[in-house]
């Protein structure tokens, strides 16, 4: 365990058999953390990006705020986000063009994921031939990742196949994956909790770790000598900060060993499968709770979440809609179909919500982890019975380090590319990228 008598690095971490923990932001790693390990000097905390998506796209009709600026109401969907609303911008206009047919003809659900944060247009196959082009996340972790352990994370709650045809003769790779660190190289997401935990603070597949996994004890209790050595320089306060954080990282623990126990539920059109929660609410909120321990801890600071893959039939009857997702999105303007996928949006919008306070909770540095993070929520298709991707449902959260101005409903002109959204995090990340799919120049105002 690195150390010094004056302050304690970013870096540092705790050891044991088979188990790697990271520390969260504390006051002993102090302002030069801020020059040394990709802060800045007014915040001593690292910026970091999140990409969190949703299929099918939304009533718009409840979606869309109906003033601009600083003095925009909450329409009946985004109404979950009204405690962090100062800390969130909504933004309309945006296009992802690259999910348009271009000659291609159907196939609107994949190419409006496999879009999403590449600009590129997806070639056309249902074989070992994929080409797309480098997702944000990527070009982000190119350049910062070697500041964490993970350079990104990829996460989701659904099942996605790396091959076959899942839309009018696309790969279902491009339905199912978000992150692409090559035009050929797909990052596929992770769906079972257990296995993002131990990536996050596992260190290897050791034989050791394996009978601590049997034996079911904490990671915690591998690394416990040094969090007893480590104690002994930390101020109250940081011993109060690191208390905090060893108990979420045992809460996360104790609820992935009940969801391994208890039996999947099963529907004739959508298995899920073992060692993931049977509620799907609890397993996407299991996976909130590892994103906010990673940006915590620095284990890394791009994210991707995919909440359900393009294109998805899964019903919600736990809301009054057992109907599919997918089915019900093309409901040709009928009020009742229409009315249940306004309830999916806004069980997805309470999702986030728990996110976006779950990280606003967090004392980090001047502020909360939530100001030191951006986080766009999103879905690449406007409508799902129309299938158009223009004016696409948008958010963007958090402070970004004190580079955004949240609080606001901000509309830009049409047929703006999506791609200049991602420029501009890419900018607050220190991050120069002349061009990213079909962008044309990063926006002025967020």
């Amino acid at each position: 365990m690195a150390r010094s008598s004056s302050w304690i690095s970013r870096r540092t971490v705790l050891r044991g058999t088979g188990a790697v923990v990271s520390l969260p932001w504390l006051e002993a790693m102090g302002p030069r953390l801020a020059w040394a390990e990709g802060g800045t000097a007014e915040t001593a905390a690292p910026n970091r990006m999140a990409f969190l998506y949703v299929p099918n796209g939304v009533n718009m009709a409840d979606w869309t705020p109906q003033q601009e600026g600083v003095d925009y109401q909450l329409p009946a969907i985004l109404e979950p986000l009204s405690a962090v609303r100062q800390k969130l911008q909504v933004l309309s206009g945006l296009t992802a063009d690259k999910a348009r047919p271009h000659g291609d003809g159907g196939g609107d659900h994949a190419r409006a994921l496999s879009a999403f944060l590449t600009g590129s247009q997806a070639f056309k196959t249902d074989g070992t031939n994929i080409r797309l082009g480098v997702s944000v996340d990527q070009a982000a972790a190119a350049r910062v990742g070697d500041r964490t352990r993970l350079s990104s994370l990829e996460i989701g709650c659904e099942q996605g196949a790396m091959a076959g045809n899942c839309d009018s003769g696309y790969s279902c790779v491009y339905s199912s994956t978000m992150a692409w660190r090559s035009a050929t190289q797909p990052l596929p997401k992770e769906v079972n909790p257990k296995l993002v935990f131990d990536r996050l603070f596992a260190s290897d597949q050791s034989p050791d770790r394996v009978r601590r996994d049997a034996r079911r004890r904490s990671i915690l209790d591998y690394v416990r000598e040094d969090s007893r050595q480590l104690s002994l320089q930390l101020t109250v306060n940081d011993n109060r900060k690191l208390d905090e954080y060893f108990t979420a990282i045992r809460e996360i623990e104790l609820r992935i060993e009940r969801a391994e126990k208890l039996p999947p539920v099963k529907t004739p059109d959508y298995p899920a499968p073992a060692g993931i929660p049977a509620e799907y609410e609890t397993h996407i909120r299991l996976m909130c709770d590892l994103m906010t321990l990673a940006f915590q801890a620095d284990v890394t600071r791009v994210v991707t979440f995919v909440l359900a893959n393009e294109g998805s039939n899964r019903p919600y009857p736990f809301i009054e809609v057992p109907e599919g997702h997918h089915d019900l999105s093309h409901h040709g303007n009928d009020a009742a179909k229409k009315e249940k996928i306004r309830k999916i949006n806004l069980f997805h919008m309470r999702q986030l919500a728990y996110l976006l306070e779950k990280l606003n909770g967090v004392e980090e540095g001047d502020g909360t982890l939530l100001d030191h993070c951006m986080l766009a929520y999103g879905s690449g298709i406007h409508d799902g019975n129309a299938h158009n991707h223009e004016d696409l449902p948008l958010l963007l959260a958090g402070g970004g380090c004190g580079t955004l101005t949240p609080g606001r409903h901000v509309k830009f002109a049409t047929e703006t590319p999506l791609s200049n959204l991602w420029l501009s995090m890419l900018a607050r990340m220190e991050v120069s990228w002349d061009r990213l799919g079909d962008s044309t120049g990063p926006l002025g105002n967020i």
